[in-house]
């Protein structure tokens, strides 16, 4: 299983463009997007490149391929122009090559307490990972507070804290960032 994981494109229609381009180079089984995919939210400026109709259309070509969360920023109305379920709060994928479970979040309703993410963590066993978006920051590391779990966050491909666009790949049971 190859997933290409992104999250936080805000809007940000070239941002947008360059994680499409990855989805071509990279061929994943599925693009999981972590919500917070057309708006930038109060709390963030503009993106400079912010186009949320253009990023409907470049999402939507790949809505067969597409696992959603809803961010903090999703609205119901979302839902009627993307062709992809993305309003659920979190989803599940199992990695039937390593037996681990994919617990796919956007990280405003359960986190791992990371900069500024809630805590509130989902019952997970060892060697499952709570994938997650929302702080815009990077993170792929083995949790302090409960054995084997690794937490995952892809950074932002809109509006990157570190001002490093990013997404994820996870392929073989090994998650790593990519610069878009």
């Amino acid at each position: 299983m190859k997933l290409l994981i992104a999250s936080d494109i805000h809007g940000a229609a070239d941002a947008c463009e360059r994680l499409m381009e990855a989805v071509r180079v990279h061929e994943p089984n599925r693009l999981v997007l972590l919500g917070d995919l057309l708006y930038h939210g109060p709390r963030n400026d503009l993106p400079a490149d912010y186009e949320p109709k253009r990023v409907i259309a470049l999402l939507n070509q790949y809505a067969n391929k597409i696992v959603a969360v809803r961010g903090n920023c999703e609205a119901e109305v979302d839902q009627m122009v993307l062709d992809f379920p993305c309003m659920a709060t979190y989803n599940e994928l199992f990695d039937p090559s390593t037996g681990r479970t994919l617990f796919l979040t956007h990280g405003h309703v359960y986190g791992p307490g990371l900069h500024n993410s809630v805590h509130n963590l989902p019952a997970l066993a060892p060697g499952d990972t709570l994938v997650y978006g929302h702080t815009h920051i990077k993170v792929n590391q083995m949790s302090d507070e409960r054995h084997g779990v690794r937490y995952f966050n892809p950074g932002s491909v809109g509006i990157p804290k570190d001002g490093s666009a990013s997404y994820g790949i996870y392929q073989n049971g090994v998650f790593e960032h990519l610069s878009l």
